[in-house]
């Protein structure tokens, strides 16, 4: 692979960022319209269903309690899907061969993959957020977090996604992690009810679940209610990310599933 490209091929980056945001409009109907009906569904049955019989949770409706867990699980399943489809794809039809031959640098294709992946799932987040709005009153109190949690999430787990698509043999392994451990980790993890509300116990076994630190510094930046200090979310998130580079690095270090 060519790593001594001279500069910066924005013409690169900015080829393989429009074809995955191509593939993006052309399924707007699974990528953009099957999600929200997903979510409007949820609203309809915790939020009005069982949230009209339980009080607030933390001071909040439930209904509204529950809107950025919700908008963390798309932003989880979205990521995840776009990036590892993205990188997988290439590996799937044999053109990964063209891709790492051409004159883009390792970084320029993983900010490619990674920024088209992070766009998607941005742009769905903020949907679900509009259509949540529809439901529920909501209340943000601190924007910028609330944007800066949306955006290093989306790029963690685009990352995050980028490393699956390279690691899977085949579209069961693809969909191992999404579905069998992210899925029910962000259903654990205070999606829909905050931890304080379990027995001691298992709300110490929930303190090892890292999505609890997503979604509580999330749903801090929308009504300053946390389970666990803002800080400690925040440097979870970091701390996967970095996780995250590592790994890709790795990957681009050694040529894992890319050169063979």
């Amino acid at each position: 692979m060519k790593t001594n490209n001279p500069g910066f091929n924005r013409h690169g980056v900015w080829a393989i960022f429009r074809f995955e945001m191509a593939r993006f409009w052309r399924t707007v109907a699974q990528s953009i319209v099957a999600p929200v009906i997903t979510t409007s569904l949820y609203f309809v049955v915790f939020g009005a269903a069982i949230g009209s019989r339980m009080a607030g949770v933390e001071g909040v409706p439930y209904g509204a309690f529950i809107v950025p867990g919700l908008i963390m699980l798309s932003l989880f399943t979205a990521s995840l899907s776009n990036a590892s489809f993205g990188i997988y794809f290439p590996k799937f039809t044999g053109t990964i061969y063209e891709l790492l031959s051409a004159p883009v640098s390792p970084w320029e294709i993983v900010l490619a993959y990674v920024g088209a992946a992070a766009t998607k799932s941005v742009i769905l987040g903020l949907i679900i957020l509009a259509t949540a709005s529809l439901f529920v009153p909501i209340q943000i109190l601190h924007p910028v977090w609330m944007i800066a949690f949306l955006l290093l999430t989306s790029i963690t787990f685009s990352l995050f996604g980028f490393i699956i698509g390279v690691w899977a043999k085949g579209f069961e392994q693809l969909q191992f992690i999404p579905m069998l451990i992210m899925t029910p980790l962000t259903f654990l993890g205070g999606a829909f009810y905050s931890i304080d509300m379990l027995p001691p116990a298992w709300r110490t076994v929930s303190l090892f679940n890292p999505v609890v630190y997503l979604i509580s510094g999330f749903r801090w930046s929308f009504y300053g209610a946390a389970d666990v200090h803002v800080g400690v979310s925040l440097a979870a998130t970091l701390g996967f990310f970095l996780a995250c580079m590592a790994g890709v690095t790795w990957i681009f270090k050694t040529g894992y599933r890319l050169k063979s």
